[in-house]
Parts: structure tokens; sequence; C-alpha cells
């Protein structure tokens, strides 16, 4: 035999065998491990779509409901004992079927050994010929026990119960019973697979369910964050183009400065020569940046980045639309940062553009305000009047509003309107040493 062909020490074992170790593993953890330990059963939830509709007086007590069945089970589970026999052993048939039962609420696994052990005792002491080797009291308790245990644990745990009590039914069919008694087994086996499948169906669907709620969750934060992303990378690439013709005006306005001063001294024409450098130093890393965020089918734009001069133009492109929109300014209008009025026109831009998507048919009002330390912004729509079809971006607009407000340290508030419209209100500081005079429009 070659080398190739020689099996590794560590892969002697066949599937098989592997199988049957990890089941017995299974088997080990669900019904033997910490069998008896103390496991209360919690308190029901009351803020489910019934328990809402109770009275607020009666809901604290409906989250006891779980123990209640429990208990009524045991009640009925004692009422089913059988009636012939006397003594002590009458009242044990109806008492041991009946702790089992209870012992469910505190010891959930520890209940079913407990129901297991104590079936083949109860059925000699009640020497009935009705069945075996569940005894009626016996028979429903243990379908209860392992009802309660399966909703406690998992669905492999019910699987090993019903293959135990099928095991133990089969030895006191061959062993114990040997045809003295009528067989109940088959009804043991039927109705309690009926009830563990059940069992199990609901948890796999409770389960599923839950991790559904839960990817929607993780669906919808990294959705918000790719929006988020998506919304400051278009900024910065809007911003670029701002910074950048403002360095390179300082790196012209550097070189050509020596120039237009007669013999400068040579420290000077130095610290013009160290401006430049460091301008287009800055250039060369806002145009590295620029490569970062920019995605591969990114244009950059031929035509310079609108301002609140370009307003008009937007108002009337959005008039072709049907869109009705009113524009008023208020104050002194004076040229402002470029970066201020790029961001206030894309604030309008998409105001506008929420309220032709989901306001048709209503009239817009645009209001500028040129105040002292800022600019103010108030777009408001009427109501709609038209189809409003649902949209998937809904929200992501204002997402990018804040994050420009929030760029310029401004504040941005956003609410409903009494007659049933919107309202976007935005302000922008401006510092006061870029506030020049200029005449009123």
């Amino acid at each position: 035999m070659t080398d190739a062909t020689k099996t590794a020490p560590g892969n002697t074992r066949s599937p098989e065998y592997r199988l049957t170790v990890g089941a017995l593993a299974g088997l080990r953890q669900d019904l033997f491990r910490d069998a008896f330990a103390y496991r209360p059963l919690p308190a029901m939830r009351t803020d489910g779509p019934l328990s809402r509709r109770l009275p607020a007086r009666i809901r604290p007590y409906a989250a006891w409901t779980p123990h209640a069945v429990v208990a009524l089970a045991a009640l009925f589970v004692y009422s089913t004992a059988p009636v012939n026999g006397s003594g002590m052993g009458a009242i044990l048939t109806g008492i041991l079927p009946a702790v089992a039962v209870l012992m469910t609420l505190m010891r959930p696994v520890g209940a079913w050994w407990f129901s297991l052990a104590t079936t083949p005792f109860i059925a000699v002491i009640a020497m009935s010929s009705d069945g075996w080797p569940w005894t009626d009291s016996s028979f429903v308790s243990h379908i209860v026990v392992m009802t309660v245990v399966a909703v406690r644990t998992r669905p492999r745990a019910a699987a090993w119960m019903w293959a135990l009590t099928a095991g133990y039914g089969v030895f006191a069919e061959v062993f114990m019973g040997a045809g003295a008694y009528g067989s109940d087994m088959p009804q043991m086996l039927f109705f309690s697979a009926l009830t563990l499948v059940t069992v199990s169906l609901l948890h796999i669907r409770r389960e599923a369910k839950h991790e559904v709620s839960v990817q929607r969750t993780v669906t919808a934060i990294e959705r918000d964050k790719r929006t988020l992303l998506e919304e400051r990378t278009t900024i910065a690439r809007e911003l670029h183009d701002v910074v950048a013709h403002h360095m390179s005006v300082v790196a012209i306005q550097a070189e050509a400065a020596p120039y237009r001063v007669e013999n400068p001294p040579p420290e000077l024409e130095q610290a013009f020569v160290t401006i430049r450098e460091n301008a287009v130093a800055a250039l060369t890393e806002l145009r590295r940046v620029l490569g970062v965020v920019r995605a591969e089918d990114y244009e950059a734009p031929d035509a310079p980045q609108p301002t609140l001069g370009d307003l008009d133009r937007l108002i009337a492109n959005v008039g072709e639309t049907g869109l009705g929109v009113e524009k008023v300014v208020t104050g002194a209008v004076r040229e402002l940062p470029q970066g201020v009025e790029l961001s206030a026109y894309r604030i309008v831009q998409e105001a506008l553009s929420n309220t032709l998507r989901h306001a048709p048919g209503a009239t817009a009002r645009v209001e500028v305000g040129y105040v002292l330390g800022g600019l103010g912004l108030r777009i408001v729509n009427g109501p709609a009047t038209g189809l409003v079809k649902p949209s998937p971006g809904a929200g992501h607009g204002l997402t990018g509003m804040r994050e420009r407000v929030t760029m310029l340290d401004g504040e941005m508030t956003t609410e409903e309107t009494a007659d049933g419209g919107y309202e976007v209100t935005v302000f922008l500081p401006v510092a006061s040493a870029s506030e020049p005079t200029g005449g009123q429009e």
C-alpha cells in the first residue's frame, strides 16, 4: 500500500460513527445534563395583540396565564385517575401524574423523567385492564408533560422524548405486559407524535420569524448607513470642486504676486513660493481624496456648481413638471461663501423633489431670508391633491439635507403642517466677517 492510500489517524472513524456520536451527544445535552435543574417557567409578555385589549387592572395577571393552564391540566389529569383500587394506591394513581405535570413549571426535563419512571409503578397499582403500559391518568399526563417540555426546550429534545417513550413502550410490551393487557402504545405514539410535531413546527416558525425580524432590522440599519455614506460622498464630491477652485486661485495669485511689485525682497518672494507650493500640494491631496470617494461611473461636472442665484432656473424647471412654486426673498441679498450657497441650493432642490414625489398636485413656497449671522430657508408645501405612489427612497432626501446642515453647523426642523402639508426650516450660520452689505431684492 502506498502512502497516498493510507488513511490519516484522525479520519479512521466512519461517517456513521461520527453521526451516532453526535446524536448521543445531543441526547446527553438535552435530556441528561442538568435534567433536574431549576428552570422556572417565565411570565408571559403582556404586550401582544390580545393582551393589549385587556383592561389595565387585569393585564398584569394575564402574565400568569401559562402557569394557570398547567395547573388546570394537572387538575384534569388527577380527575382521570382510575377509580378502582383502594387506599393510598388509588390516591397515588392520580397524584403522581398530576405532580409530573406541575413539575414542568420548575424542572421541565426532570418532570419528563419523573413521568416516564412512574408510569409502570402507576400501571401496577391501578391494575387496569383498559390499557398497558399507560393508565388513563398517566397517558394524559405524559402527553401534557412532553408538550410543555417541548414548548420550553427545542425540537431536538421533543424527538428524543418521543423516541425514548417509544423504546419504553416496546420494552413494556415485550418484557412486562406479555399480552396480559390491551396495548395503548400505538395511541400514545400517535397522539404524542402529533402534538410534538405541532409544537416543533411552531418552534421553527417562531425562530424563523425572529430571524427574519433580525435580518430586516440589520438590513434597515445597513441601508441607512449606506444611504448616509452615499450622501456624504456626494457632498464631498461637490465640495471638492469648491475647495479646488479656491486653492487654484490661491496658487495663481501667489505665483503672480511677486510680479506686481517692483524689486520685491527675497524673503517676500520665498514666502509666495512657499504659499504656492502648499496650495499645489493641497490640490494634489484633494484630487487623491476625490479618487477614493469617486464611483467608477462618476464624471466630473463641466458646469460650475450651482448657487442661490440659480434658484429661479430651478423653480422654472420644477414649474414645467406641474408644481407651482412661489419664491420669496427677504433681507439684504449678499454673496455668501460658495459652500453655503451650494448647500442651500441643494436643500431647496431636494425639498422640492420630495414635494413632487410625495405631494403630487400640491403648491410650494420657497422663502430665503438673509439675516444677521446666516441664511434662513423655509420650504413648505400644501397637501397632495393627486395619487400618491409609494416611494422606496422615502426619507433619503431628508438624510442628505441633514448632512449638509450638520456639516455647516446649522439647524434643521421638519414637520407636518396643520393643513396636511410639509415644512422644512433650515438656518445656515455664516461668519460676520463674510457679510458684505448689498441691495435688497
